[in-house]
């Protein structure tokens, strides 16, 4: 099956960071967020992805084309979407648009007419004059009227008020009714986690530590309270534990196996609770950091 992606044993070193080796892929109409502190590695494996940056050793396909530099071919089929994106900033949106759009041959301005118009972007502004919510806005209209098959975005929603955030993700839901768009995207805003993303990968020091889809995880992590005489237990899928008199609280990333592990014990008045995304990924990356 041909890969949107497919990292293999890639390492970027720097002076004081180094990234890899990174083994990764995501399949065509996959969303996967990419989630990890500041300093994981995140933006640098995304720019990576992007031909913004030569890895040392390992090699990328795109859409099972190589990513090299001597052939370019692989960039039509690639659209990146940064924090804080650069435009000619004395020239309006519009002639940002245009100059763009002359280097893709999928551009379609019918598609860049219906984004400028549904995102209500004021394109007649130069792009020095335009706010960051507009600049995003313009970013993402320009990228996506190219019909890249792989979107990669870093942090593109920052720092924007929620209404304009609603309004992008809006729009990049309704790509995925196209099942060959494939998005691969961070972000600080763990809600934009659960809106979107089929799956998460966990960065940390420069290496990939965990990959699950979002509903595995919702399937089984769980608060689970109960009450005893006894001390602390000793249960599996236990990430923290706190005793409070009588009161006991587990969070559980086994949900299953901790409360089958209860009944050997004597405990009464259990109670399973279903936890939230983003609790679930604030606890993954506390465990990830111990």
């Amino acid at each position: 099956m041909i890969s949107a992606f497919q990292i293999d044993d890639m390492v970027k070193s720097f002076k004081d960071f180094k990234l890899g080796p990174i083994n990764l892929n995501l399949k065509p109409g996959q969303v996967s967020g990419l989630v990890g502190p500041n300093g994981s590695g995140k933006t640098t494996l995304l720019n990576c992805l992007s031909g913004l940056i030569v890895p040392d050793t390992g090699s990328i396909t795109i859409v099972d084309k190589p990513l090299v530099l001597n052939d370019t071919s692989w960039k039509f089929d690639v659209g990146y979407v940064v924090d804080e994106p650069n435009f000619y900033e004395n020239w309006s949106g519009a002639s940002n648009l245009k100059f763009v759009s002359r280097f893709y041959p999928s551009w379609s301005q019918s598609f860049a007419d219906e984004l400028v118009k549904r995102l209500e972007c004021p394109i007649k502004k130069k792009a020095s004059k335009m706010s960051k919510g507009n600049r995003v806005k313009l970013s993402l209209i320009s990228v996506l009227a190219r019909r890249p098959k792989l979107l990669l975005l870093d942090e593109p929603t920052s720092g924007l008020d929620p209404l304009i955030r609603a309004e992008l993700l809006e729009t990049l839901w309704e790509l995925l009714a196209d099942e060959n768009q494939t998005i691969f995207y961070s972000t600080h805003n763990i809600s934009d986690l659960g809106a979107m993303a089929d799956e998460l990968v966990f960065i940390r020091d420069g290496d990939i530590k965990r990959r699950s889809a979002k509903d595995d995880l919702t399937n089984v992590w769980r608060k689970i309270t109960f009450r005893s005489d006894n001390p602390k237990f000793d249960l599996p899928g236990v990430v923290n534990y706190k005793v409070d008199g009588k009161d006991h609280l587990v969070i559980s990333e086994i949900c299953d196996s901790t409360l089958e592990a209860l009944k050997i014990y004597d405990v009464e008045d259990i109670k399973s609770n279903r936890l939230s995304l983003d609790e679930i990924v604030v606890w993954i990356l506390r465990k990830e950091d111990n």
